[in-house]
């Protein structure tokens, strides 16, 4: 298995990526990748898409689709804060009743959420359509910051995403409204009763805020989280020791992804990767829907 390539954390149109779930096959396939997940945000609605795609653009048993999403959590951080974490949710089955509900009320309050804040940021004078911002996202799809962001770079406003977020839209900016996570505990519940498996996503990013303490990923594994993701582009070299170290204690599987963002990020698909027997685990696991390809 050398030299396989796997990315199990990449994000379509469907939430906040640039790249359709067609596109985002296609880009994973030019790339020279084995495999990859699509993992939108709080939906499943790009999975239909992307395996049309892998149907008619990668070779029989050449390329390997896992269907997946990334769900937003509330989790205590061992330090007597609540904090947002991230779960990236594997091939669960699309339809469980209380899945499907949570992350129907989720998209619902992200889409509000955007709407609230571009309205804000238009009374202040800002050059952004809230109605039009709303009206170009995908019916249903769970719009996010990065929409609002990606509105301000096109109307000069900001040089760059990740420019919008550290001047407006960040947890400290003027325009940050909340929002209300699905508890952790819950969702690794929802995922393992869809007949799914949950990975830790970025667990030490500390750039990106708070994280949560080593005992808290102990907890999280006793309640029945599968793996932690180690590789990625917001972890140094450090942190990924000290999570490798991490994942064999609690046995865990490690996982590594690029976070793809399509042109909302700078990171390439496929810049980090899973080993070829982690994704094996993860599939030993789950019985609510198989693997494309």
């Amino acid at each position: 298995m050398v030299g396989v390539r796997i990315d199990l954390h990449t994000h379509s149109t469907e939430s906040d990526g640039t790249d359709t779930p067609a596109e985002l096959v296609a880009t994973a396939v030019a790339a020279g990748l084995d495999a990859i997940a699509i993992t939108d945000h709080d939906t499943t609605a790009g999975w239909a898409e992307a395996e049309r795609a892998v149907r008619e653009l990668a070779p029989p048993g050449g390329f390997r689709l896992v269907p997946g999403a990334e769900l937003s959590c509330s989790c205590p951080d061992g330090n007597g804060r609540t904090i947002t974490v991230h779960l990236l949710a594997y091939l669960f089955a699309p339809d469980s009743a209380a899945l499907v509900a949570e992350q129907s009320r989720l998209r619902a309050e992200r889409r509000t959420r955007l709407h609230e804040m571009a309205r804000h940021m238009a009374a202040d004078g800002f050059p952004i359509d809230p109605d039009g911002l709303m009206a170009g996202l995908p019916p249903d799809s769970p719009g996010g910051r990065p929409h609002l962001a990606r509105a301000l770079v096109d109307a000069g406003t900001v040089a760059s995403v990740n420019e919008a977020f550290a001047r407006f839209l960040g947890g400290s900016g003027r325009y940050y409204l909340p929002r209300t996570d699905t508890p952790v505990h819950r969702a690794i519940e929802m995922i393992s009763d869809a007949g799914g498996a949950t990975v830790l996503a970025h667990p030490f990013a500390t750039a990106r805020g708070p994280v949560v303490t080593e005992e808290v990923v102990a907890e999280l594994a006793e309640r029945g989280l599968a793996g932690i993701e180690i590789d990625h582009p917001d972890h140094d070299p450090a942190t990924r020791e000290r999570l490798r170290g991490l994942a064999g204690e609690l046995d865990l599987i490690p996982t590594g992804s690029s976070d793809y963002h399509g042109t909302n990020k700078t990171i390439r698909i496929g810049q980090e990767t899973t080993p070829p027997d982690s994704l094996d685990r993860l599939i030993d696991r789950c019985t609510g829907s198989k693997v494309i390809g």
